[in-house]
């Protein structure tokens, strides 16, 4: 499932401006994108449905919560998918579910770059993204964020599907350089 990134973030501005009906359909649109995003991460877990619900109303709060935190100048989706994100890994660290568990085949839908959870919770996606060459941003966003086949991503990009591959086991193994040179005190 993806998301458009104009109209939610158009919602978004709107919200932060005190428009209630904009924040309502903002909510109710991204359920149905975290919706999705959980469901698809927890399927390879053999987890129910009834646990993606509960990991929506977690993410739901916590953007709601933490809206005052979003860069108005930032794109919406990377926001949305690191909280996504960081309430699936706090979820499974607490449930006690481990990538072997998961198995190989489906381990990197669901662990971060960085698995370290002080790190992960002290870095701006978008940040880090705005600092990778275009085509490796480009590829992370479609595939990794929007939720896009490779092969979608390639045919977006005007690229090969090799390339995609390519341009995404960089840019996230950059990301993880970044993240741990950040990290270091």
């Amino acid at each position: 499932m993806t998301a458009n990134e104009t109209e939610l973030k158009a919602l978004m501005l709107a919200s932060l401006a005190g428009d209630g009906r904009s924040h309502h359909e903002l909510l109710v649109r991204l359920s149905g994108y975290l919706r999705g995003f959980y469901r698809g991460r927890l399927s390879h877990t053999g987890r129910s449905v009834s646990e993606a619900e509960d990991l929506v109303q977690e993410a739901l709060m916590a953007i709601h919560t933490g809206r005052h935190t979003y860069d108005q100048a930032a794109p919406l989706m990377p926001w949305v998918h690191a909280i996504a994100r960081y309430k699936l890994l706090d979820y499974l660290r607490r449930t006690r579910l481990t990538v072997t568990d998961v198995g190989l085949d489906h381990a990197e839908d669901i662990t971060a770059v960085d698995d370290h959870a002080g790190a992960e919770s002290a870095f701006d996606l978008g940040r880090l993204l705005a600092r990778l060459p275009d085509r490796m941003r480009r590829a992370i966003e479609l595939v990794k964020i929007e939720g896009l086949s490779v092969a979608e991503a390639a045919a977006r990009c005007g690229a090969s599907e090799s390339a995609i591959k390519v341009n995404i086991h960089r840019g996230l193994k950059a990301l993880g350089m970044e993240i741990a040179r950040e990290g270091k005190p």
